[in-house]
């Protein structure tokens, strides 16, 4: 991608294309060029939708004891 908004790591996939809706099975999805393609699919018709993707979670934080910060 040569997007400058966006960090260039991000591989095409149709789950967050600008032509591809998910399919009412929740697996496949429609695209308008190609017709019904696999979510990790991508075409030369690729255009970015950054409000389609979904953000990887943070990890939990461990917790800690007020014992851990005594000197």
């Amino acid at each position: 991608m040569k997007n400058g908004l966006f960090s260039g790591d991000i591989s095409p996939a149709c789950e967050y294309c600008e032509y591809g809706r998910r399919a009412s099975d929740n697996v496949m999805i429609l695209c308008i060029k190609k017709g019904m393609v696999s979510p990790y699919y991508s075409c030369r018709k690729f255009l970015y939708s950054p409000l389609k993707r979904v953000p990887k979670r943070q990890p939990r934080l461990p917790e800690f004891s007020p014992e851990e910060f005594q000197l």
